[in-house]
């Protein structure tokens, strides 16, 4: 019996150093996830998303294949679960859960391909893998998901002026990898060591030099000083079960802030998206009625309308003149989850307004670079985006839009009910903003951002930069695949 006690001390301290060693990575993993928790929601914090990853890199980097995998899963079902209220809003839990869960496995792939090919290769240039890997994975979600790169990790540095200004260069494919190559070059500094010093001092002498430019384009950028612009949101929403009295008040009360605005020398009023669903006879007395009200205040106005008839709903954005003709219309193109079933449009829209060219675009059609990059090559020199947010991701759907006028050199006007009014420049400069609001609403009056023609590269060099990176991707994967990584 003393024997059998004696022989089984040494197994109870094994078991319990491996427990100790479990708990101590499991707790690594959560706290490698909480700085990702902090940048992959719909409000990041952009500073924090440039070192974000790296514990993570740090720790597949350090551990065995089968750790690592386990670990980064966990940090990044952590991470992701910032999204969690907001996909609610969307999706069925079920959906949510396997949104999150696919999302996770993405960043297990990158994470566990990029610690084969350093750990095989053990070359400086391995510090590339994890940018290209990741822009060649936002690249194909913008190609072909319907919701495109939502929340891609490149739209937290919006509010970073010095660096967004890589999006007139190179799009968001551009951003992203400037973005994503410090934490590579720093996991594999402090897992490799000196080794790898060369290959991070140039990733922070890339970075330094796209800061400078960029703060040195964005100082030489000329003030905004057009003429003025108004945006009026109102949170309510017009709907079937809509009282004929609160319908009435809430067309009313857009009405006296339209007037009001245009008194304070707006030559343009801008609305909201889709601020009601109407039948074909019902829609046709709000067109008379604005394109009488543009005629009487002299100012353009824009507006966004659901219009439902025996065969289809549309979304609608539509453009009076202050002469009193009929409004151009614009059918929005990209469809948000709650609304797949209304009918997607296809044309595009410029107009003639204030003395600028100005597109026409609804909410989530700003959310595509293909989109934006047509109004570019039209020529536009300002967007007019009426929109409809979900409040939990209204930082993100302005910033969003904020981009594409970056990307093709154009100023952004976005009305957003449940979000931002947001006035900014080709720079990406947020000129002004404020919070929608239920009744009365909320009004914005400010200058329109000057219209002088502001050059980019991103409508060719964009696309082309993200889909090498996709080639580049799927070398990197297929490399890494067959090569077994060396002790």
């Amino acid at each position: 019996m003393k024997m059998l006690h004696t022989l089984s001390a040494p197994i109870l301290f094994a078991g319990g150093t491996a427990l100790r060693r479990r708990l101590s990575q499991i707790a690594a993993a959560l706290a490698a996830g909480l700085p990702l928790y902090w940048v992959l929601g719909p409000q990041p914090l952009g500073p924090l998303a440039w070192c974000a990853p790296l514990p993570v890199l740090w720790l597949a980097l350090r551990s065995s294949r089968r750790d690592a995998a386990w670990m980064t899963f966990l940090a990044a079902l952590l991470g992701l679960s910032s999204n969690f209220s907001y996909f609610r809003l969307l999706m069925p839990l079920p959906a949510v859960l396997a949104v999150i869960v696919v999302k996770a496995l993405l960043w297990l792939l990158v994470v566990l391909a990029t610690r084969r090919l350093v750990l095989r290769y053990r070359s400086g240039w391995m510090v590339l893998a994890y940018p290209v890997l990741w822009v060649a994975i936002d690249t194909l979600m913008a190609a072909f998901l319907l919701d495109g790169n939502w929340g891609s990790l490149a739209y937290s540095q919006t509010d970073n002026l010095a660096v967004l200004q890589v999006a007139a260069l190179a799009g968001v494919p551009g951003l992203l990898f400037l973005l994503c190559l410090l934490p590579s070059a720093l996991a594999l500094l402090l897992a490799g060591g000196r080794a790898y010093a060369p290959a991070a001092g140039a990733a922070v002498l890339l970075l330094a030099v796209a800061f400078a430019a960029g703060a040195w384009r964005v100082h030489d950028a000329p003030a905004a000083g057009g003429p003025l612009a108004g945006l009026v949101a109102i949170d309510d929403f017009i709907g079937p079960a809509t009282p004929p009295a609160r319908a009435q008040a809430i067309w009313d009360q857009y009405a006296r802030h339209v007037a009001r605005l245009a008194g304070q020398g707006a030559r343009l009023v801008l609305l909201p998206e889709k601020i009601a669903v109407l039948a074909p006879a019902q829609a046709d007395a709000v067109r008379q009625r604005f394109q009488a009200l543009a005629r009487g205040t002299g100012a353009w106005i824009t507006l966004g309308i659901g219009v439902q008839d025996a065969a289809s709903r549309r979304n609608l954005a539509w453009l009076f003149s202050p002469d009193g003709a009929a409004p151009v219309s614009y059918q929005k193109h990209h469809l948000a989850p709650p609304e797949r079933e209304f009918l997607a449009g296809s044309a595009y829209a410029v107009q003639p307004v204030a003395g600028q060219a100005m597109g026409l675009a609804i909410c989530k059609d700003m959310h595509f670079a293909p989109l934006g990059q047509e109004y570019g090559a039209a020529g536009a020199q300002a967007m007019l985006v009426p929109a409809w947010d979900f409040q939990l991701d209204a930082w993100m759907g302005a910033r969003m839009t904020v981009v594409r006028g970056v990307e093709n050199g154009y100023a952004v006007l976005r009305a957003a009910r449940e979000g931002m009014l947001t006035v900014s420049d080709a720079y990406g400069r947020v000129l002004a903003e404020r919070a929608s609001s239920a009744m009365p609403g909320s009004t914005l009056l400010a200058p329109l951002p000057a219209a002088l023609p502001v050059a980019t590269w991103a409508g060719w060099l964009g696309p082309l930069f993200g889909w090498l990176c996709v080639a580049l991707g799927v070398i990197l994967l297929c490399v890494g695949h067959r090569a077994a990584p060396s002790a």
